[in-house]
């Protein structure tokens, strides 16, 4: 009973320390202002990539960035094996002397399951996109995660991944 209580509380400790290394949109949004905020949108572009839209504004502009683009397979989940259940069958014979003979079988699971398909493979688009506010000097003075997907590896955030932020 304790060496269950300790594996337990292991698996939870790793668990907790797995998820806290994920990197999140708002880890994104933070690094991104500490890094670009005074800066000149000219400088960002340089070093991601053009915008693919700005809208003029009286103060300045809005800019619209995506990078990070990225197709992820994923591939199709299978229903697991029924609880095994055990499956007894007894046959009763007789061998050639007349003897009746019963042999008996225990059986863990049906050895006729299959399984079923859950969801299909799919693909999936992995982006970041940016809304880049500068004003008419073009220096940024907002900057923010508009539309975030998930990482491709474990940060829950794309922006995290393209703007190389580390936890």
């Amino acid at each position: 009973m304790r060496i269950q209580s300790v594996l337990r509380a292991g698996l939870v400790l790793s668990f907790g320390l797995l998820v806290s290394a994920c990197t999140t949109t708002e880890d994104a949004n933070n690094a991104a202002r500490s890094r670009w905020l005074g800066q000149p949108v000219e400088a960002f572009f340089a070093a991601y990539g053009p915008p693919i839209d700005e809208y003029p504004l009286s103060s300045g502009k809005i800019y619209t960035w995506r990078g990070g683009d990225k197709t992820r397979y994923i591939p199709p989940t299978y229903s697991s094996p029924e609880p095994a259940t055990t499956i007894v069958r007894t046959e009763t014979r007789s061998d050639g002397s007349g003897q009746t003979v019963t042999q008996t079988r225990v059986i863990r699971s049906d050895p006729f399951w299959q399984p079923e398909m859950i969801s299909p493979p799919r693909y999936q688009q992995l982006f970041c996109e940016l809304q880049i506010n500068a004003n008419k000097a073009g220096v940024i003075t907002a900057i923010r995660a508009s539309n975030d997907t998930d990482g491709d590896g474990f940060s829950l955030s794309r922006c995290a991944e393209v703007l190389g932020v580390k936890k």
